[in-house]
């Protein structure tokens, strides 16, 4: 007769591979959300938080709200595409459209209000 311990060590061992099934793996593979909104709020906010005015603890991460160096379309694609020491890049992981529209969005939003729009066509000649 086996041991209780190990009958319940055995059913966790189990189940482990069914469980990771469920864990998306995002290496290199693209994110699927579409809008400057949905990518910011799936993505962008889990550091810059919802509110884009940043934090601090674990790391240093900048606020997006009202955000001079947002006013540059070039500076914005620049970290989105390449990352900038703690942020890591995201230029592998987001379609042209996608990079455009978070953008775009952080740009317009958060008290932000800069002119300008950026299109798919912008972020392909940064590749």
């Amino acid at each position: 007769m086996m041991p209780r311990r190990c009958f319940a060590c055995l059913v966790v061992l189990a189940a482990l591979p069914a469980a990771a099934q469920d864990i998306p793996d995002f290496r290199g593979a693209p994110f699927t959300m579409q809008g400057g909104e949905a990518v910011y709020r799936g993505i962008c906010q889990g550091c810059h938080m919802a509110d884009a005015k940043g934090a601090t603890g674990a790391g240093s991460y900048p606020a997006l709200a009202n955000n001079s160096k947002l006013a540059s379309a070039g500076y914005v694609l620049t970290m989105v595409m390449n990352g900038y020491k703690g942020m890591p890049p995201f230029r592998g992981q987001f379609a042209n459209q996608q990079i455009a529209d978070v953008v775009n969005y952080v740009r317009t939003n958060f008290g932000n209000h800069f002119k300008g729009t950026v299109k798919a066509t912008d972020v392909q000649q940064l590749r």
